[in-house]
């Protein structure tokens, strides 16, 4: 089956994400496969673990124990469990995306296909936040993908720089219902980069840390 994701921890405080419609019990929640700890901001800001499963995080160049090329992802040996099928009040069903950013996407690919991720293609064409490339990797439902830093960013200064997880895309059946949900904490729906998707992003006002968009589901294949 290959690498998938276990558990993804956040140093938000649940009440944060609870007010934006997840349903969290006690400091997690559960979205299709992976389970979502808050750990509070004590523990830093964004997304702070990512345990996966069937994952090298030893033994090779760029992969260590305390990360692959920067990115704090640690090993778990939990079976792998059924996807959720459940309906957060924000309308949110699914995890689509985990997001990374890299200075150096090719630096990042090796590095992640050394720990045992299959890399899926390369896209050689901007996205509308000027990111040049981005790299796909499949994780179970859970797609990651790495974005090489656009132009004149702080990590693009520095070639050298570790690569970070950003945030997470949600799938919604109704992108429109969520953002009636979620008022004026979430922006303005648009087309997305994949063809007959639509996506919103969530405002910082809203009070979570990593980055968070909504995207509606990809269309059925004909």
């Amino acid at each position: 089956m290959g690498p998938t994701i276990d558990e993804l921890t956040i140093a938000d405080p649940p009440e944060a994400w609870r007010d934006a419609g997840f349903d969290v019990d006690g400091d997690s929640f559960a979205v299709g496969s992976v389970v979502v700890r808050l750990a509070g901001p004590d523990d830093g800001r964004g997304i702070v673990g990512c345990r996966m499963r069937d994952v090298a995080v030893e033994g090779a160049d760029g992969v260590s124990a305390s990360g692959i090329d920067g990115l704090p992802v640690t090993l778990s040996d939990s079976p792998p469990r059924d996807a959720v099928e459940h309906v957060h009040p924000n309308g949110v069903q699914t995890l689509d995306h985990l997001v990374a950013f890299t200075p150096s996407l090719e630096r990042t690919v090796q590095a992640l296909e050394q720990a045992g991720l299959d890399l899926r293609r390369i896209r050689e064409e901007p996205t509308p936040g000027g990111a040049p490339r981005q790299a796909f990797f499949r994780l179970a439902e859970v797609i990651l993908e790495v974005v090489e830093v656009p132009p004149g960013s702080r990590e693009e200064r520095n070639p050298d720089a570790p690569s970070r997880f950003w945030g997470l895309a949600f799938g919604v059946d109704d992108l429109d219902r969520c953002a009636a949900y979620l008022g004026d904490r979430m922006g303005e729906p648009r087309d997305a980069v994949q063809p007959g998707r639509r996506i919103a992003t969530l405002r910082r006002e809203a009070g979570l840390s990593p980055g968070i968009a909504f995207m509606t589901p990809a269309p059925a294949r004909t």
